[in-house]
């Protein structure tokens, strides 16, 4: 399922370079964040209909992954998350891996679990998490034919 449109950049220059990084190196270049291994998340922009793409921390289990909406631990959610909650159907790029996946916002159990893994692979969310008063969002993209199954 791949995304087709038009390709719009992130208005934040960190991530639309670190994005183009790994894409014209195959993802051998710019792969890491404050030492900690990231990946390119692909969705269409829910306003604009534009394909948008993301540098997140990677956070990996069992071929699914957790797309973590912290922005810092800014009070409120990052862009990206409403263009998830209008359209769950993404593209991740691990590395030089790319793959097409289905999201939803996990609750409950299901996001203690992958906030637990999150947190270890990334422990500034922790530090996010004390600086906002919002519940940090937690997507569960899972591979497409698994999805469907």
């Amino acid at each position: 399922m791949p995304m087709d449109g038009s390709y719009e950049p992130s208005s934040s220059s960190m991530a639309r370079d670190q994005v183009a990084l790994i894409e014209s190196s195959d993802g051998a270049d710019g792969t890491l964040l404050k030492g900690r291994p990231v990946v390119v998340l692909t969705m269409r922009g829910n306003k604009s209909g534009s394909i948008r793409k993301t540098p997140l921390m990677r956070v990996e289990h069992d071929g699914r992954y957790a797309l973590v909406a912290s922005l810092g631990g800014a009070p409120r959610h990052p862009v990206w998350y409403y263009n998830l909650k209008a359209d769950p159907h993404v593209q991740v790029q691990d590395g030089a891996a790319r793959g097409d996946y289905v999201t939803h916002e996990a609750s409950g159990a299901e996001r203690d679990e992958w906030w637990e893994r999150s947190v270890e692979a990334f422990p500034d969310y922790a530090d996010y998490q004390r600086e906002t008063d919002r519940v940090i969002p937690v997507f569960v993209a899972e591979p497409v034919d698994r999805a469907t199954r």
